[in-house]
């Protein structure tokens, strides 16, 4: 069997029998600061009655992820989840509190939106040159996926994706609220780099949480499992929600503050112009192509 094929698997996690020999985080929730339903309390309450430990990764904040660290007995990442200045996502991780908030208050605060959930006026290259200052690992979410939350799209030419690609430590290759086809080819993206590789439900409400985990033989504590994330360590397990439970999540989300509501409309209106005049190029393209071999067979070179 090739070493690879059992560190991507796309099957409902066996919580108790992986705790056993491993320590085995949800490495992707959020809370209701921002667009999750549950408080840190009722997070950590399931993570303790599941077993597993939990990175809070809000949008844009770091109160819930500090407040999760308050509940000792349950193993936590602090983290964040930070909407680059282009609209696409990327998760940060410290070993330790005291450099989550160093880095907030440094490199991300100054530089918020307007609304918590809105974009910051941050670069991805800035958002990761700022993040290796600091004990951390940066993992790039839900690659693949709707639109422009995801690194892969059209709002960034290929030189410069490859650029990125390189820079991060690694990239989320199953997403419990992503749709499978795309995390499949987050599957593979992660396989091709050769890097660190995550997984978690991306939680909004505490139904989601445990379905995809990141999990490693290491000590149950958010540094240990950030250096076997680091060193390749790490495995991932888990399947998408449903689309009853993803709609049901989605509903979480309809609390994000109307002034927030035309920064992601515009947002959306110029991604889907750049994605109809792309795919008019290449129709184009094709279109030349088609007329090029027509010529060709009608009109043979002596």
């Amino acid at each position: 069997m090739n070493e690879n094929e059992d560190r991507i698997l796309f099957e409902k996690p066996n919580l108790a029998l992986l705790r056993k020999d491993h320590a085995v985080f949800d490495m992707h929730f959020h809370t209701c600061r921002t667009d999750g339903r549950d408080t840190v309390r009722a997070i950590a309450n399931r993570a303790r009655a599941l077993g597993v430990g939990i990175a809070v990764t809000d949008h844009n904040d770091i109160a819930s992820a500090l407040e999760m660290a308050q509940h000792r007995d349950v193993p936590s990442i602090p983290g964040i989840e930070i909407t680059s200045r282009e609209g696409t996502h990327i998760l940060v991780y410290f070993d330790e509190c005291r450099h989550l908030k160093k880095f907030y208050t440094k490199y991300v605060q100054p530089f918020l939106g307007r609304e918590i959930m809105s974009s910051t006026k941050l670069s991805m290259e800035e958002i990761i040159q700022s993040a290796r200052l600091f004990p951390s690992v940066t993992i790039f979410p839900h690659p693949y996926c709707m639109a422009y939350t995801g690194i892969c799209n059209v709002n960034f030419e290929q030189v410069r994706l490859e650029r990125l690609l390189d820079a991060v430590d690694g990239v989320e290759v199953i997403n419990a609220e992503n749709i499978h086809r795309w995390n499949l080819r987050c599957a593979l993206l992660g396989l091709y780099l050769k890097k660190a590789i995550t997984g978690g439900s991306d939680g909004h409400s505490l139904y989601h949480m445990g379905r995809v985990v990141t999990y490693a033989r290491c000590e149950p504590s958010g540094p240990a499992m950030l250096d076997a994330v680091k060193s390749g360590a790490a495995r991932v397990v888990g399947k998408e929600i449903n689309l009853l439970r993803k709609v049901a999540a989605n509903t979480a989300k309809l609390k994000v503050p109307v002034a927030a509501y035309p920064e992601r409309l515009g947002k959306n209106i110029r991604y889907s112009y750049r994605l109809i005049h792309i795919k008019s190029i290449l129709i184009q393209r094709q279109w030349h192509l088609r007329m090029y071999r027509r010529r060709s067979r009608l009109h043979p070179p002596v």
